[in-house]
């Protein structure tokens, strides 16, 4: 790297302004489109289920590509080397687990929501108001993370105030759900996708021109640099226990993430479902090749000192190095693809919780004699404008803070809590009503808890000597608490009911008989 090499990084980029205007005003045309087709509950929640395979694959890896997936993993290989890999993999194998096992039953027998499949053959309302907890829980954990991510990420690129940059995160986002709902959000991503993946790409051919596209090259320089360390396990996590909590957290909990399963509810059947996880699966694992290419590189180009001294958890590698080697347009660029990566994913995570308000809990809970069309979608929009002011409060509310647990703990609640109660709801004739229930709020309750007094939370932010709980992710713990509830609740509590209407949901659930 250039000795002389100084960052521009802090300081406003006019390609990033120029090229997010482009954004913005491109997406606000799209959702003014999908605002004149987003007139009933499925054209809301499900885009009219019009969305094809290839459609829904890229707007599925624009859902799972997130500014953290980007710029989180890139940092951490470039700090920790082989060991970000966890990342990468642990997130790319929960997808077959989403294609073989949730994929087609979430669209032969839900609606809109994941509970809508756990409620099939159960009690409606307390099935109803369990997952409700454990989708917002998961919903507002990522949803912070991912607003002071924005703020600060904005605020460093752009050099404007964080208060600014989160409000201006959180309108366009209220504007995109609240008029154009799915339609809109889905080809906000599909866009976000392209620009991600082509961005990505670029700067990885940057990477590789530098090592004469040798991979040999990049490691052995990288082992020159920072020793053999680099190239082996243990640099990240070194207790065992802990990489395999770790690791099903990040595979279980993608099929628990609801603004992941309510997209299977998009396409018009079941074998367009599982055509669009081939698709994202393929993708996301393009994705997650390019970024550890891209940690490598910063880590050798860059230099660990300047990536760590720009951002201690290594956040600004990315960027750094798109820098580095394409100069400050290639950055403008990058930077504005990492805005337009949040600003899609924070829509389609309060798209998800309005959709856990008025159709979980307002339609099938709270009114009892039943709802319109028309009223459910003035519901959801209601509930959009209301998370999306929640989401700008919490935002501003959690400036400064260490927040980055919090994306952990979505995904060990998205495990714990949604993803046993789905399971065993397709796969087990005698789930009840209690067994479902028990499942979901243990599986809460010991995400939640066990984070808190893990060295995670307890020594990370509340400066503890030393954690109650030895594990930095609770998911081994929790998760397996979950499938125990829910059996001991299932056993200890049948439901004759719900086990003779197990035959029906099975045709439901392999034939599509019923289905919308």
């Amino acid at each position: 790297m250039d000795p002389n090499f100084v960052s521009t990084i802090g300081q406003p980029n006019a390609t990033s302004i120029i090229f997010f205007f482009v954004f913005i005003t491109a997406t606000l045309f799209i959702t003014y489109w999908a605002a004149k087709k987003s007139r009933s509950p499925s054209q809301f929640y499900a885009a009219g289920r019009s969305v094809t395979g290839l459609q829904n694959g890229l707007a599925l890896s624009g859902d799972y590509m997130s500014a953290a997936s980007f710029l989180g993993i890139a940092g951490l290989v470039s700090l920790k080397g082989y060991d970000g890999l966890i990342y990468s993999i642990g997130f790319l194998v929960g997808w077959p687990i989403i294609m073989f096992l949730i994929a087609e039953p979430l669209r032969n027998l839900g609606k809109f929501t994941f509970a809508d499949v756990v409620a099939y053959r159960l009690k409606q309302k307390p099935i109803r108001i369990a997952a409700s907890l454990g989708s917002l829980m998961t919903v507002a954990f990522y949803l912070i993370a991912q607003m002071v991510g924005s703020g600060s990420l904005v605020m460093m690129i752009f050099g404007i105030p964080y208060e600014y940059a989160i409000v201006a995160v959180g309108l366009v986002m209220i504007t995109y759900v609240l008029f154009g709902g799915m339609l809109a959000t889905t080809w906000v991503q599909i866009i976000k996708a392209v620009l991600l993946l082509s961005g990505a790409t670029v700067m990885v051919v940057f990477v590789l021109v530098h090592f004469g596209f040798s991979y040999g090259e990049l490691f052995k320089q990288a082992a020159v640099k920072y020793g053999d360390a680099v190239l082996q396990p243990g640099g990240l996590v070194s207790n065992p226990w802990d990489a395999v909590s770790l690791g099903m957290a990040l595979m279980f909990g993608t099929a628990g993430l609801p603004h992941i399963l309510m997209r299977f509810y998009t396409v018009p059947d079941a074998k367009t479902a599982r055509t669009s996880v081939f698709y994202a699966t393929g993708f996301i694992g393009y994705f997650y090749i390019l970024t550890f290419t891209i940690g490598f590189g910063a880590m050798v180009i860059v230099g660990q000192d300047v990536i760590s001294g720009m951002d201690k958890g290594g956040n600004m590698a990315a960027l750094l190095l798109a820098e580095a080697t394409g100069g400050t347009m290639f950055l403008g660029f990058i930077a504005a693809v990492a805005f337009a990566t949040i600003l899609a994913v924070v829509a389609g995570l309060t798209l998800a919780g309005a959709s856990t308000l008025s159709h979980d809990l307002y339609v099938n809970v709270f009114c009892t004699d039943g709802a319109t069309e028309e009223q459910e979608v003035k519901v959801a929009k209601r509930a959009t404008l209301a998370l999306g002011v929640l989401a700008i409060v919490l935002g501003l509310a959690f400036k400064g803070q260490n927040v980055a647990f919090m994306v952990g703990l979505a995904f060990a609640i998205a495990a714990s809590a949604n993803f046993p109660a789905l399971l065993l709801s397709i796969l087990w004739r005698n789930f009840s009503t209690v067994g479902a229930t028990a499942s979901i709020y243990t599986g809460t309750i010991l995400a939640v808890g066990l984070i808190v007094i893990s060295p995670t939370i307890w020594m990370d932010v509340l400066h503890n000597p030393t954690a109650i709980f030895p594990l930095k992710n609770p998911a081994i713990i929790s998760m397996t608490g979950a499938f125990i509830a829910g059996y001991l609740g299932s056993v200890l509590r049948p439901d004759p009911d719900a086990s003779k209407k197990y035959e029906d949901q099975k045709i439901r659930n392999y034939l599509g008989v019923g289905a919308e």
